[in-house]
């Protein structure tokens, strides 16, 4: 399984970004897609998730401003941010937890990142 992230960038504070991240492979069905993102120097952290029923999950510090969603036809998961500051500026993982073409367990899967740094 793949994990293909896009649409990070260089951005002002309050503004916005869309990140994409499309999941490729011998997938049976897809449990969760979400996003976490790594500050310099701190530890990865949840950013949002989705089930495949829709319910999401959102660290307290994105609540209100970022909106995860996914598309179950094409593997994508889709994360709008907005009102970005500069506390928002890390680098975004892509992940997914998966039943694969001969297995009958979830797997966990890791996008390689994409880069967004808010900055005036």
């Amino acid at each position: 399984v793949q994990l293909q992230a896009s649409g990070g960038g260089l951005v002002e504070p309050g503004g916005s970004l869309r990140l994409s991240c499309v999941a490729s492979g011998s997938i049976i069905a897809i449990n969760t897609m979400g996003w976490y993102r790594q500050a310099p120097g701190k530890q990865r952290e949840l950013v949002a998730t989705i089930i495949s029923g829709g319910t999401t999950n959102y660290a307290d510090s994105v609540k209100g401003r970022f909106t995860i969603s996914r598309d179950n036809a094409k593997n994508t998961v889709y994360l709008q941010m907005n009102s970005l500051k500069p506390e928002d500026t890390a680098v975004y993982y892509c992940f997914t937890r998966v039943i694969e073409y001969g297995s009958n367990t979830y797997n966990d899967y890791w996008g390689q990142g994409t880069l967004v740094t808010i900055s005036s």
